[in-house]
């Protein structure tokens, strides 16, 4: 019994710790299982049968010491796993922290590394790209100068003389572009071209070497301002030579009578040449107003030597128009030049580019002025009004305002010596006496078309920018011509001869405002009415004498049959049947004189049709009416109307004798 319970014993202890190791131990070591289920049982057996004691109890206890002393060990190697990974962090940390200064140190180095030969000639285009590099590492040892950071110090003196190296050799290069602007016939435009390409040159010398920037830049305005003023002053005074030999002076005035039918015919534009051959026209603008087109406005200037060499003459418009445009050319490009290269904007480009074309400026100015202190060509100084509005719209429109104060001042000179010119216009005719001018003729006179041709051209040249000093001058001026022309058709006899005068002065002014002016301008509209009236009423001045008779009967009877009085002409027979026999018989011989008449009468052919035309469409009103009187109760039974004309007969008969002009 005892051997077999011990067998038992020690095969159950066997299995109960065999199954433990294989499930503990075995799961983590399971190519230890056989070798400790082998050490265990023998173990196991050999202590039991020494000492006797329970297997069961013994083999737990066994057990859970070991198993105490696994567990020990796992919790020391998750420990060491542990330790292991704040390691691996610390470490990785410590990288980072040295490759980010590596970077630093490595951009550092990069830049303040100097080599001392990297500043090349400046004429190799290697020297820009070299010295934006330096510039570059200068600002940088700025940078860290002001971080105290000791490795600036160990750079500083070889880029403090690479520094200076630039210098010298950018003073030297832009001074050299500067002087050679002053070699007589320079082109300096080219050398300026050439001066943007290297802009960075003087931005260099600006950050770096501000007294030498000041010295270049002083050069610069120096030669520019002798250059400007010595060629502006040649060119103005070479184009004075080629303006027209006879000019307007102060006997030029449209009130101002004429001595000689030569000049009265000169000075209104009539069939006869200029005396002189470069006399101007004063009153008429003709093909000057072509100063003010697109094409000739911004076209090239005038080269005098080669007008001389054609005995070529221009207005003063023209000399003035290519002298300003030669300036808008160089001035906006100058402007341009300082902004772009000198780096400047806004009040500090506008004081520069004074400093530039300051001198110049001011002596056209005085030029001007003397030259307006002895005009007297309105004409010409309203179109150099309009060439300068004209031009400040360009540089307007270029974004250019360098010449604002110019163009302002320029034009505070033109306008009240136009206006002083336009009020002595207006004096001379309001002062003029009809009774000096000779002999008296209904043909448009010779004021009335210096006013008209002065007239239509202010007022066509003044419709792009409109001025209402302009057109209150205009209007004084308006007023004194046509109480003048009143003055004068009063010189005259008859009524017919002054409405002839009249419709013949103002159908030609008319005529020459309607060819330039708006057709609702007030000085169209203001003539049309007066030529409108001054026409009818003549229109009834010439149907009087051989139709007057039948007029004031239809005239008187209208009047009559409108009160109901009709009956007041019953006992007039003698005069009805008198008017419709004399109508009869003599009608066609007055309408044939009557034309003729007309056409004599008055210069415009088409004018004068239109005045027959309106003179036989009255007749027919005239005698229509008269056959609408005869056609009332009172006269139905006179027995000369059947010697009436039927009217549409008398109305073909009519249109056989208008004119076709």
């Amino acid at each position: 019994m005892s051997s077999f319970w011990t067998r038992w014993t020690v095969s159950s202890v066997f299995g109960f710790v065999f199954s433990l190791a294989k499930g503990s131990a075995g799961s983590l070591f399971p190519e230890c299982t056989i070798h400790i289920q082998a050490n265990l049982e023998d173990d196991l057996v050999k202590e039991a049968l020494r000492t006797g004691v329970d297997l069961r109890q013994y083999s737990k206890q066994r057990m859970e010491g070991m198993l105490s002393s696994f567990q020990s060990d796992l919790s020391s190697i998750s420990s060491e796993i542990q330790t292991l990974q704040q390691q691996s962090v610390s470490m990785n940390l410590r990288l980072k922290n040295r490759q980010a200064v590596r970077s630093q140190l490595s951009q550092l180095v990069d830049e303040l590394v100097v080599p001392s030969t990297m500043i090349s000639p400046v004429t190799e285009q290697e020297f820009l790209e070299q010295l934006h590099e330096l510039n570059s590492k200068i600002n940088y040892a700025k940078e860290l100068s002001f971080k105290e950071t000791l490795a600036c110090s160990d750079i500083q003196d070889i880029v403090d003389r690479l520094k200076i190296k630039a210098v010298s050799k950018i003073r030297e290069f832009i001074l050299q572009k500067i002087y050679s602007f002053r070699k007589p016939m320079t082109n300096y435009q080219i050398p300026q071209n050439t001066l943007l390409k290297y802009r960075f040159f003087y931005q260099f010398l600006l950050a770096n070497e501000r007294t030498v920037a000041k010295e270049v830049r002083d050069e610069y305005v120096d030669t520019m301002s002798k250059i400007y003023f010595s060629y502006f002053k040649s060119y103005s005074g070479r184009l004075l030579k080629v303006q027209y030999e006879d000019v307007a002076d102060k006997d030029d005035l449209m009130g101002v009578e004429d001595t000689a039918k030569k000049d009265i015919l000169q000075t209104a534009g009539f069939f006869s040449k200029p005396s002189l051959k470069s006399r101007n026209t004063i009153f008429t603008v003709g093909q000057r107003g072509a100063v003010l087109s697109p094409a000739e406005l911004e076209g090239p200037i005038l080269i005098p030597h080669t007008a001389q060499r054609g005995d070529s003459r221009y207005p003063y418009e023209t000399l003035f128009r290519s002298q300003h445009y030669a300036l808008l050319d160089n001035g906006c490009r100058e402007f341009l030049f300082l902004s772009d290269f000198f780096m400047v904007a806004g009040n500090s480009a506008l004081d520069l580019f004074n400093s530039i074309m300051g001198k110049t400026l001011s002596m056209f100015l005085k030029n001007l002025s003397t030259y307006l202190s002895d005009c007297y060509d309105s004409i010409a100084v309203f179109l150099c009004i309009h060439i300068i509005l004209r031009f400040r719209a360009i540089t307007v429109k270029r974004n250019i305002p360098a010449l604002d104060k110019y163009w302002e001042a320029v034009l505070e000179l033109l306008w009240p010596r136009f206006e002083l010119i336009l009020e002595m216009n207006i004096q001379s005719i309001r002062n003029t006496d009809p009774q000096k001018l000779g002999v008296l003729d209904t043909r448009p006179h010779y004021i009335t078309r210096r006013y008209a041709e002065f007239s239509s051209a202010v007022v066509s040249i003044n419709q792009t920018f409109p001025n209402e000093r302009t057109h209150t001058l205009l209007g004084q001026l308006q007023v004194e011509v046509e109480n003048f022309v009143l003055k004068m058709a009063a010189e005259f006899p008859s009524r017919r001869d002054q409405l002839i005068f009249l419709i013949n002065n103002y159908d030609m002014m008319l005529g020459v405002l309607m060819e330039r002016a708006a057709d609702d301008s007030k000085e169209v509209e203001g003539f049309q009415q007066l030529l409108l009236a001054r026409t009818q009423e003549f229109i009834e001045e010439i149907l009087s004498p051989p139709f007057g008779g039948m007029i004031a009967f239809v005239k008187e009877s209208e009047a009559l049959i409108e009160k109901g009085q009709l009956d007041k002409l019953r006992n007039d027979e003698a005069r009805i049947t008198q008017l419709v026999r004399g109508f009869s018989s003599t009608w066609k011989q007055s309408v044939e004189a009557l034309s003729q008449d007309v056409m004599r009468s008055f210069t415009n052919f088409k004018n004068g049709t239109s005045i027959i035309q309106g003179a036989l469409t009255q007749l027919i009103q005239y005698y229509h009416g008269f056959h609408k009187v005869l056609s009332q109760p009172t006269f139905r039974s006179l027995a000369v109307r059947s010697e009436l004309i039927n009217l549409h007969h008398l109305m073909v008969e009519v249109k056989k004798h208008k004119p076709n002009f």
